[in-house]
């Protein structure tokens, strides 16, 4: 039989990052935190926690850790068809649902969804922010239990959905067009005009110039991990970007931004991947993420068949 209290003194630790941190969310002193992971290591046999700033689970921890987060969700789903058992003083804790997804989405359509679950749910959540490309790994790892993702194979006992794809266009201010492509748009001049880009995984700027021109390009390069900071750097020059059109919208109508190529857009194709976990609190998730893309992105492109 587990013990529920030091699962979720070993949650509690990865979630929060420190053992510090976890007493006060748990109302314990560290000590006692510390102990029941400790009882817990030694029931198992094995290291569940690496020690550290932040502290980081094994991947035996993130096992337990999924399984304490999963029976969290189940015993909410339980209390809000049975009253009863709130009105008997079992524990009302309000869940925690983990999920990642890229910043642009983030910073277009997502908060719609979340903001439509939370309407209907008591759950909380908890948003890990990484590159489309990267936020599969969350789900494969258990730390999540759902991903927005560019990738379509579903992950082990999740099943993937496809959202749309998000548009973007390769966009900068007029003034800075005028300086950098006075000569048109060439593998020479992307080479020589400052780019934005996110971060090391950020591809979007590589892979719309070699679109483009059919060969790698390096440019100069400014490093600005915001989704909105990419707006505001190229309305006042600080070089090019591929932002999302739902964004820039209204720029490039005003003219206080302009495609780099008129029509030369990139569609990135993105997925819902969510544990099959029979939780109806993961349903309604779910429904409300395909509610805010549809309203918001491209419809998914259709399959031929062979």
């Amino acid at each position: 039989m587990l013990d529920y209290p030091s699962l979720a003194a070993l949650a509690t630790v990865v979630r929060e990052g420190s053992f510090e941190r976890a007493a006060r969310a748990l109302h314990v002193t560290p000590s006692a935190v510390s102990q029941r992971v400790k009882w817990l290591e030694e029931r198992l046999g094995g290291v569940l926690v690496v020690r550290g700033q932040p502290c980081m689970a094994t991947a035996a921890g993130r096992l337990l850790c999924r399984h304490v987060e999963q029976v969290g969700l189940l015993e909410q789903d339980l209390r809000g068809a049975l009253p009863a058992l709130a009105r008997a003083g079992v524990d009302s804790a309000r869940a925690t649902l983990r999920v990642a997804v890229n910043a642009d989405s983030l910073g277009t359509w997502f908060i719609a969804a979340i903001s439509r679950f939370a309407e209907a749910s008591p759950a909380l959540l908890d948003v890990a922010l990484d590159d489309e490309e990267h936020t599969l790994d969350w789900l494969r790892s258990g730390t999540v239990l759902a991903a927005v993702t560019a990738h379509e194979r579903a992950v082990q006992g999740c099943s993937s959905v496809p959202l749309g794809r998000l548009r973007y266009a390769a966009v900068a201010s007029p003034a800075f067009v005028r300086r950098h492509f006075s000569r048109g748009v060439t593998p020479a001049t992307l080479a020589a005009a400052p780019t934005l880009r996110f971060n090391r995984k950020d591809r979007l700027q590589m892979q719309w110039m070699h679109r483009l021109c059919r060969r790698d390009i390096e440019p100069p390069t400014h490093w600005l991990p915001s989704t909105q900071a990419f707006v505001d750097a190229t309305l006042v020059g600080l070089g090019w970007a591929m932002n999302p059109i739902r964004l820039v919208a209204r720029a490039l109508e005003a003219g206080t931004l302009v495609e780099l190529v008129p029509g030369r857009t990139l569609d990135v194709p993105l997925y819902w991947q969510v544990t099959r976990l029979a939780v109806p609190m993961l349903a309604e998730l779910t429904r409300a993420v395909m509610v805010a893309a549809r309203e918001a992105m491209t419809p998914p492109a259709r399959r031929v068949p062979p």
